[in-house]
């Protein structure tokens, strides 16, 4: 089974060094890595260059122009471009525990997707990895574990044999789609993720919806596909669930009228990467 590891980022690039430094360690590496930029500056481009010429696996670089907050849109045109059967999606800030592609692959099995979590940093601990520092997966790491989208400190720790166990049973917890892992054939299905969804927040759990419409069902991995996600400045609402936000009204009719397929996914990009195999077409070089 051929997967790839898609990474979204914007204007970021110190993070994105730490975090490819930890895809190309992985004891399954990805057969593929996208990074699936929303429109950062050339320094982004500079730096995935510069990895791409050694890296273990073939990394591309899918970038588009910043005008605002698009995750969902760069992340569709990552998943066009990439060519594997299974397709593993992170966020630029996730450092990587070095079984974590190995861990989704381990629990991954047709008619379901994952949902991973993330151990939440300290500011004083980013500080410390971005200059270089090893990632601590342990319940003694300097992490926030209360906050309501972090791993809980029970969980962080690798155990797979807990991971089997809890993924067979009653799945709870927060879709986040900095950890996430599905089958091409179900993305497609539902086409993606619904590209009206500007700005920051409810298109993953939009898509999730989706998937659920379409018979798809989510399994919360805990005890496994581990990550440290650094520090910073957030973009969430004060209140995400907030219904006067344009997102979250699209979110409450996907689920109320039990839509499966977005009209605006992942099908508009088909043409600009049509050709199997094929490396994306030229793009607009990022400004400086």
């Amino acid at each position: 089974m051929k997967v790839s590891l898609v990474v979204l980022t914007y204007n970021w690039p110190a993070a994105l060094r730490r975090v490819l430094e930890s895809v190309a360690t992985q004891s399954r590496l990805p057969d593929e890595v996208v990074v699936a930029d929303d429109g950062s500056t050339a320094e982004t481009t500079e730096l995935v260059a510069s990895f791409a010429a050694a890296f273990p696996v073939p990394l591309r670089h899918v970038w588009q122009e910043d005008h605002g907050f698009r995750a969902a849109r760069a992340r569709n045109r990552g998943f066009v471009a990439s060519h594997g059967d299974y397709i593993v999606l992170i966020d630029g800030d996730m450092i990587l525990h070095r079984d974590f592609v190995a861990d989704h692959l381990m629990l991954a099995e047709r008619g379901y997707f994952l949902q991973g979590g993330r151990i939440k940093s300290t500011q004083a601990e980013t500080d410390r990895l971005l200059d270089g520092g090893k990632p601590v997966f342990a319940p003694w790491s300097r992490a926030d574990f209360h906050v309501f989208d972090g791993m809980r400190r029970l969980y962080a720790f690798h155990q797979p044999a807990l991971a089997r166990w809890k993924a067979r049973g009653r799945n709870g917890g927060r879709v986040m789609s900095c950890n996430m892992s599905f089958w091409r054939e179900d993305l497609l299905r539902v086409n993606g993720f619904d590209e009206r969804m500007e700005g920051y927040g409810a298109e993953d759990r939009e898509l999730a919806a989706r998937l659920g419409n379409a018979g798809v069902k989510r399994r919360q991995l805990k005890w496994a596909a581990l990550a440290v996600h650094l520090e910073h400045t957030s973009r969430a609402q004060p209140d995400v669930d907030d219904m006067s936000l344009p997102n979250n009204r699209l979110f409450k009719a996907t689920v109320d009228q039990k839509i499966v397929r977005c009209e605006l996914g992942m099908d508009r990009h088909v043409g600009e990467f049509a050709a199997v195999g094929a490396t994306p077409s030229p793009q607009p070089s990022p400004p400086a």
